[in-house]
């Protein structure tokens, strides 16, 4: 993997349009396949919105009229995006990288568990739930787990799109109009939620370190 071209960072300050941030992910994954460009990570926030994947349940979304919903290819069910939270869109050659989209999610996994322990949390993998988990022993409530982070993938002529939703500092209160990813009886947490002052620089600089030890480097854009 030496020789290939480096991956492309960009990290956007201000908050994204959904409907702008599928538009590039659709024309940087099909000049990743043409040739004519690199690999792209791009790492950003959204206006409060909730998006549907292809599994999604009408009857998950609890209150249609709270943000904006937008239906999306990604994997998946129901979840919920905003400010606060890092988002982190990946556009890979998988078939450059082995073919194996099994293994690509499990990089994903691990992507965000060891960003995770740069602040002293323990992310965990579930059978049967999507995302990065964490076990709660702060509220008096033995074997509560949370989500921290969700997961969501597409991918088109061996090309990735879409990534991860690290939960740093959001008003989690917002996910009450869906049941996160269709899965009740457990709950949604972030960095903050468990009391970890962490700014999103400081997440940035973990995402892109562990990124280049589970997938290899980049360069800014």
């Amino acid at each position: 993997m030496s020789d290939r071209t480096p991956v492309e960072w960009r990290v956007s300050d201000a908050l994204v349009p959904y409907a702008e941030a599928l538009a590039f992910m659709d024309a940087r994954a099909a000049a990743i396949r043409a040739g004519a460009a690199s690999e792209c990570v791009w790492l950003l926030e959204h206006p409060p919105l909730y998006t549907a994947g292809t599994s999604a349940d009408p009857a998950d979304l609890l209150d249609a009229h709270r943000f904006e919903v937008h239906r999306t290819g990604r994997g998946g069910e129901y979840t919920y995006h905003g400010p606060g939270q890092r988002v982190g869109y990946v556009m890979l050659d998988l078939k450059a990288r082995g073919g194996d989209v099994r293994a690509y999610v499990r990089d994903l996994e691990e992507w965000v568990i060891s960003t995770l322990a740069h602040f002293t949390v323990t992310g965990e993998r579930r059978d049967g739930r999507a995302g990065v988990w964490v076990r709660r022993t702060d509220r008096g409530a033995p074997g509560r787990e949370d989500k921290v982070a969700a997961l969501g993938v597409r991918v088109r002529r061996w090309v990735s799109l879409h990534g991860i939703a690290l939960n740093v500092e959001p008003d989690l209160s917002h996910y009450d109009g869906i049941v996160p990813c269709g899965i009740a009886g457990h709950g949604v947490t972030s960095l903050a939620d468990l009391g970890l002052t962490a700014t999103m620089e400081e997440v940035d600089m973990a995402l892109r370190a562990e990124f280049e030890t589970v997938f290899g480097s980049g360069t800014d854009a």
